[in-house]
């Protein structure tokens, strides 16, 4: 068992982030059971890294003294396994908003898929989603799509280092990513779809990397409350 000592001098947690919780709510749910299991008043615990709600997958979080290695984690080489689902865009590039346009797909085959993979392949000039926590004049991308006004974005440049088509079912693309800090694989899959000269949008995604750290040694937020002192 850890120690309250070894928490606050500092500790790399691996959590597996479930569907449909932010970011934030997995760093203020352990923290609160963290200084409930050990009588903290205070203790910094930050993540590095965020996760869609729609994604799961793998969270670094940092507790303690161990916060301060947040920027070199959030630096490191990142790597996804999802779905894109063809034919159909939404507003926020995946399923938090609905369908709002549908394309032609007749033409997209399984070689022009392949084929496509290889124009992102390397440094990319990439959009970000409106639909996104980047702060622009001090309020979130998000908030602005939400009450839908226009807004400028500029494009960023990232990484690509691998993007690999795993499996193919119909409109549904499962694929592999390995990308750098800043890629948004929602806006992946937007252009994704535009190179088909098609549409896409992402219906599943899951973070399976950051750097050395592996969603297979990662635990759920169950299975790491389970290991605190109790009362």
């Amino acid at each position: 068992m850890v120690s309250k000592e070894a928490y606050l001098s500092g500790q790399v947690l691996l959590i597996d982030k479930p569907l449909h919780w932010t970011s934030f709510q997995v760093v203020n749910k352990l923290r609160w059971e963290i200084r409930q299991a050990f009588q903290i008043k205070k203790i910094k615990v930050g993540h590095a890294g965020t996760l869609d709600p729609l994604a799961t997958g793998l969270l670094v979080l940092c507790t303690g003294k161990m916060t301060k290695q947040i920027d070199s984690f959030q630096a490191q080489i990142k790597e996804y396994t999802g779905t894109i689902v063809l034919g159909s865009t939404t507003p926020s590039f995946d399923l938090e908003t609905e369908i709002d346009e549908t394309f032609p797909t007749n033409h997209i085959t399984e070689a022009l898929i392949k084929e496509t993979t290889e124009q992102f392949i390397g440094e990319i000039q990439q959009f970000p989603p409106v639909f996104s926590a980047i702060k622009k004049d001090g309020k979130r991308l998000y908030e602005f799509a939400r009450a839908g006004e226009d807004v400028e974005i500029k494009a960023r440049t990232v990484n690509i280092s691998e993007f690999e088509i795993i499996n193919m079912n119909g409109l549904e693309v499962d694929f592999r990513v390995v990308c750098s800090k800043g890629t948004y694989i929602r806006s992946l899959a937007n252009d994704f779809g535009k190179a088909l000269h098609s549409g896409a949008h992402l219906s599943a995604l899951r973070r399976t990397k950051i750097g050395d750290f592996d969603v297979e040694n990662a635990e759920s937020i169950e299975s790491f409350i389970k290991k605190l002192p109790s009362e």
